[in-house]
């Protein structure tokens, strides 16, 4: 980032979406986005990701024209779009309540947009029919829609936001609805249909592992900021912000204190006088405070390796079974609550409640981040 909530890019092209320095407030005093510059590359599928109260609704709102830009400016294939209507910008959306027309068919609530633009009765009747073969539904057109499942009336959400080709399309919290097993199946649904027509996506969900399935970048929103904005690889592997790490999977976190700085490494002193190497994200200097961060995934129990460099002795407080991988919980210097998977590949991981075990992992899977 160039600057705190600035993600704009360098060359390649006008952006398909350009938010300029735009900032949202209610009530005229507190702000809700704050000074948001973010560029969205056509045919990107962009999620934004946060919790309640982030600033990542407000965001898709204002994109869409439901809600109007405190300050600065929002751009469209090069045009400002701060002033023209939401329906006449040309965006497709999708809600979590789908938003479809009870009283009508799925044939008609997809023919309803079309119709809206005055397209004549063969072009409506033909896109209608591509979008249904698209989403898999071609024999539903002449069902209402409490005829279908869930998991149905959420396609034909999508097929409506797409029959008019808009060159964007907002989906707002669209799977939240919908059972695990039938949100998981929509998400690589929904991505497949991205792929296959090239449209660009704005996508809002508070489901860390929706974003990182489906989308080709994901900005993480927090306190009306941008902490980070990465692909998913990038974000789960090389995060930039204790926030980012805590809320993007599982994750360890130890403080401690900067005691050296090596190079792209350094070393951190915690509970105990135990020393521990990590790579350096944000740590300026030593004697400040620090926290560490290391996933579930990428801790040994018990390593022979030697290039694993942090060991702590610990003692095991729970396990649980969990197929695949067993979770350990292990009482450690500077944490009561450090989680690691230890993968189960022949079914005999064998540990119980108070055993005394040892706990390692690489500098490379270690982060020293900012304290909070």
């Amino acid at each position: 980032m160039a600057a705190a909530n600035d993600t704009r890019t360098s060359g390649g092209g006008e952006p398909h979406v350009r938010f300029i320095d735009v900032q949202k407030s209610f009530d005229g005093r507190t702000l809700v986005v704050k000074n948001l510059n973010l560029d969205i590359a056509k045919g990107e599928f962009l999620t934004l990701l946060g919790p309640s109260g982030s600033g990542k609704t407000t965001t898709l709102l204002m994109l869409a024209g439901f809600e109007a830009a405190t300050h600065g400016e929002i751009t469209l294939s090069g045009k400002p779009i701060n002033r023209v209507p939401p329906h006449k910008r040309g965006i497709g959306m999708v809600f979590q309540n789908y938003a479809l027309f009870p009283h009508m068919t799925v044939n008609e609530n997809l023919a309803f947009p079309l119709q809206v633009r005055k397209m004549g009765r063969a072009e409506t009747e033909a896109r209608v029919k591509r979008v249904l073969e698209m989403v898999e539904l071609p024999q539903m057109g002449n069902r209402r829609p409490a005829q279908l499942s869930g998991g149905q009336q959420q396609r034909v959400a999508v097929a409506r936001a797409l029959v008019f080709e808009p060159e964007l399309v907002l989906m707002d919290e669209p799977l939240g609805a919908l059972d695990k097993q039938l949100r998981e199946q929509m998400q690589y649904e929904i991505k497949h249909i991205h792929d296959t027509i090239g449209v660009t996506v704005v996508y809002v969900t508070h489901d860390q592992g929706e974003a990182l399935t489906m989308s080709d970048r994901i900005a993480v929103f927090h306190d009306g900021v941008i902490e980070q904005l990465s692909n998913p690889a990038d974000l789960y592997e090389k995060p930039q912000s204790a926030f980012v790490a805590r809320f993007i999977g599982e994750n360890n976190r130890i403080a401690g204190t900067v005691r050296s700085l090596n190079g792209s490494t350094c070393g951190v002193e915690i509970t105990g006088g135990h020393m521990l190497e990590a790579i350096k994200v944000n740590v300026a200097e030593t004697g400040r405070a620090t926290t560490l961060s290391v996933r579930p995934e990428r801790v040994e129990i018990d390593p022979a390796a030697p290039d694993i460099a942090n060991r702590l002795s610990g003692t095991v407080a729970e396990t649980i079974y969990l197929g695949d991988h067993v979770r350990v919980r292990v009482n450690i210097p500077g944490s009561d609550d450090f989680v690691v998977k230890a993968p189960n590949k022949d079914g005999t991981v064998q540990l119980k409640a108070g055993q005394p075990v040892t706990v390692g992992w690489r500098t490379k899977d270690c982060r020293a981040l900012d304290a909070n």
